[in-house]
C-alpha cells in the first residue's frame, strides 16, 4: 500500500501531518500530485479551535487542511478525457463530492497527493501553462474569492474606493479593481510594509490608518460629497473591508457620503453593533461577500497574464518539510503576509 503524508488539524494552535493511504483514483477521477498551496485565514481559524465543529452539539473534529492547492495532473480514470498526465492544474475546492476540500471535506490539499473526484477540466480544475510558478498558481482560490467581493461592489471605471485590510484578499481586490479600469483605489492598513506591497502591486494611494484620519485623508483623495443631511463626506464610492474589524465598519458608516456601498469580505469572528442612522443618513448599500460562486476559474486566465503583480502577494515559500514552521508564521502577528508551501522538496 503506497502512502502519502497529509496536514491536518492537532490540538489547538498545532497541525499533524500523518500518513494514511495514498488515493487511487476511479474511473471518473484524477490524481494530483500537490506542487504548491497556501495557507488562508480560515486555515487558522481551524487551528485555534483545535479543528472543526462538525460533531453533534458542535463538537470538534480533527480535519485535513488546505484548499489552495496546485499541482499536476499524474494519473486519469478511464472515463476522464478532459485531462492527462503532466497537466498542471488549480483545484475548485467547492466541487469536491465528497465535501469542500480543506474545510470540512473528506480531503485536504496540504497533502502530497490530492484525488480530484468526478475530474473536468473548467469544472474540478483548470489547466495552466507551464510558464506559471505553482506558487502563484496557488494563489488562484484566494483571488477568486477576492474577484467576486469586486464583482458585488459592480464598481465602475468613474468609482473611487477604499480597501480596507492590505492582506492576500485585500490586496488581490486593489489588482482586480484596477484591472477593471477603476478610477482611483486607496488601501488602509496599520502595517507600513504591507502599504508598500499596496503601492507595489497598482494601489493609488495608502492610508495608515493607525496614524492618519481616514476621512480626512479620502477626502483629500476622493474630493468631497455630503450625505442625505448634507453634510461633508468623502466623496468614496465604495469602501471594502477585507479587514475583519469592528472599527473598519464603523468608519465605512461613519464616512459614507449619499448612495455609497460598503462590501465585506472579511471574516468578522463575533457580532458587532452597528450604527443604523448613520445607514439612514448615508442610504449606505452593505453587501457580504462569500466565497466565488461563477469566479474560481473566471481569474484563472488573468492570474497567468499578471503572473508577477499577483507574486507579490507572497511573502514567504516554505518547503513541505518545514510545514509546522509555515504554519507557526502565518499564526505569528505581523510574521508574514500570505506564505505558501511547496512540495519541490519532495519524492
Amino acid at each position: 500500500m503506497a502512502t502519502m503524508k497529509s496536514v491536518r488539524t492537532g490540538a489547538q494552535g498545532t497541525v499533524d501531518v500523518v500518513d494514511i493511504e495514498r488515493p487511487v483514483p476511479g474511473p471518473k477521477d484524477a490524481l494530483l500530485r500537490i506542487r504548491a498551496c497556501g495557507i488562508c485565514g480560515t486555515d487558522l481559524t481551524f487551528l485555534r479551535m483545535g479543528g472543526m465543529p462538525l460533531g453533534p452539539d458542535g463538537q470538534l473534529t480533527s480535519i485535513p487542511l488546505g484548499h489552495e492547492p496546485a499541482g499536476e495532473i499524474v494519473g486519469v480514470g478511464a472515463e476522464v478525457t478532459t485531462l492527462k498526465a503532466g497537466d498542471r492544474v488549480v483545484v475548485n475546492p467547492q466541487a469536491a463530492p465528497s465535501g469542500i476540500i480543506g474545510c470540512g471535506g473528506a480531503l485536504g490539499g496540504m497533502s502530497e497527493y490530492l484525488l480530484i473526484e468526478n475530474a473536468v477540466a473548467g469544472k474540478s480544475v483548470a489547466v495552466l501553462p507551464d510558464t506559471v510558478p505553482f506558487a502563484v498558481a496557488a494563489l488562484n482560490e484566494p483571488m477568486a474569492v477576492a474577484r467576486h467581493c469586486v464583482n458585488r461592489s459592480e464598481a465602475g471605471p468613474a468609482d473611487k474606493v477604499l480597501v480596507f485590510g492590505a492582506g492576500p484578499i485585500g490586496l488581490g481586490a486593489a489588482i482586480w479593481l484596477k484591472l477593471r479600469g477603476v478610477e482611483h483605489v486607496t488601501v488602509a492598513d496599520v502595517i507600513p510594509q504591507r502599504l508598500e506591497t499596496a503601492l507595489a502591486v497598482g494601489a493609488d494611494a495608502v492610508i495608515d490608518s493607525s496614524r492618519e484620519d481616514v476621512a480626512a485623508r479620502l477626502t483629500e483623495l476622493h474630493g468631497q460629497g455630503t450625505d442625505s443631511l448634507g453634510r461633508p463626506r468623502p466623496g468614496t464610492d465604495i469602501y471594502i473591508d477585507a479587514a475583519g474589524a469592528a472599527a473598519v465598519v464603523d468608519t465605512a458608516l461613519s464616512s459614507a457620503k449619499w448612495g455609497a456601498k460598503l462590501v465585506t469580505v472579511a471574516v468578522h469572528t463575533k457580532p458587532e453593533p452597528i450604527d443604523l442612522g448613520a445607514i439612514l443618513r448615508s442610504e449606505m448599500t452593505i453587501l457580504g461577500s462569500q466565497g466565488y460562486p461563477t469566479e474560481i476559474f473566471e481569474v484563472t486566465p488573468e492570474i497567468v497574464e499578471h503572473q508577477e503583480r499577483f507574486s507579490r502577494l507572497i511573502s514567504h515559500t516554505v518547503p513541505f518539510s518545514e510545514v509546522d514552521r509555515a504554519f507557526a508564521l502565518t499564526l505569528t502577528p505581523g510574521a508574514a503576509e500570505k506564505v505558501v508551501v511547496t512540495f519541490d522538496d519532495q519524492p
